[in-house]
């Protein structure tokens, strides 16, 4: 289903992002947009302040969570999601009956079962609602969701859902296909990251520079969103993180440990993920995931623009 871009704001609903990362707060920012009233909370004092600057509800977390209709979850990883539910501040036993999480990780579909079904207990719907498209999209409330839920969650979810998404695909009655399906999208985009990173590399061994390789492939079948899209990265030698090296070996990992309890054999992603370790191996894990290119270029003596040893 499409999102209605027209659909008047809902100034009675009450939400909270967890996670101000480059994902969550252009997500916090599209409810505001929306008039959805919203709090935002992170580990960083100063993304929760900035937030509230920017007309985000004030409060602790705390007092927050009764007042909640939604909470979206849009941190790291399946610990860090299950810390904000159930740890020692969790939001999952503060918030009222008929309340809805969206939980929007990268997360095993096993996981994702387990969290449905302790927020059950506890009278919540949970949306199984991992999410694609970068901080551009989050920004503007153009994101894809791949989502699985009862209807029940998914109704208590359309605010939110119609102010963060541009597309919502509805792809089961339970929580666990969503995840399954992000899984197959992170192994697709790790490995077109890779992949562009080992062409670009390539061409360059070849006397082609990266900024005819991007102007030339990105017009030809070769090309790929992530290439059109990280690939600049590299040309302007700006490795500011928007989707950060260290993502790919916890996502990939993920759909590896998916792989094997299902007995499939997934070599280019193995392939993949090696690349990115070694990333991490070299300090790379904090820039953004188009610095996997530094990899090859180290192994084949090449120099990428913006490098400090240019000139």
């Amino acid at each position: 289903m499409t999102a209605d871009p027209n659909t008047a704001p809902t100034d009675t609903t009450r939400a909270a992002v967890f996670g101000l990362g480059a994902m969550g707060y252009g997500i916090a920012a599209s409810l505001l947009r929306r008039g959805i009233a919203t709090h935002g909370f992170d580990i960083r004092p100063e993304q929760e302040a900035r937030f509230r600057a920017e007309g985000g509800q004030p409060g602790p977390r705390a007092e927050a969570a009764p007042t909640l209709d939604a909470a979206v979850i849009v941190v790291l990883n399946a610990a860090q999601t299950e810390e904000v539910l159930f740890g020692a501040e969790g939001i999952a036993d503060r918030m009222r009956a008929g309340s809805v999480i969206l939980s929007c990780a990268t997360v095993a579909p096993d996981f994702a079962v387990r969290m449905a079904g302790a927020c059950g207990e506890r009278g919540l719907h949970y949306l199984d609602a991992p999410i694609s498209g970068g901080a551009a999209k989050a920004a503007q409330g153009r994101l894809s969701a791949m989502a699985s839920g009862t209807p029940a969650a998914f109704d208590a979810a359309r605010p939110v859902l119609d102010a963060m998404a541009e597309t919502v695909f509805r792809l089961g009655d339970a929580a666990g296909p969503g995840s399954a399906m992000k899984a197959a999208n992170q192994l697709l985009a790790g490995v077109h990251i890779a992949a562009m990173a080992e062409a670009l590399t390539f061409a360059m061994t070849q006397g082609i520079e990266p900024r005819a390789f991007l102007e030339t492939i990105s017009k030809c079948a070769g090309t790929s969103w992530m290439l059109e899209n990280r690939a600049p990265h590299i040309v302007e030698g700006d490795y500011t993180p928007l989707s950060q090296v260290n993502i790919w070996p916890k996502d990939l990992g993920i759909v590896l440990d998916i792989a094997k309890g299902a007995k499939f054999s997934a070599p280019i992603t193995a392939a993949a993920l090696q690349q990115y370790m070694v990333a991490v191996g070299m300090g790379l894990g904090g820039e953004d995931d188009a610095a996997i290119a530094k990899v090859y270029a180290r192994n084949a003596g090449l120099t990428l623009p913006g490098d400090r040893s240019d000139g």
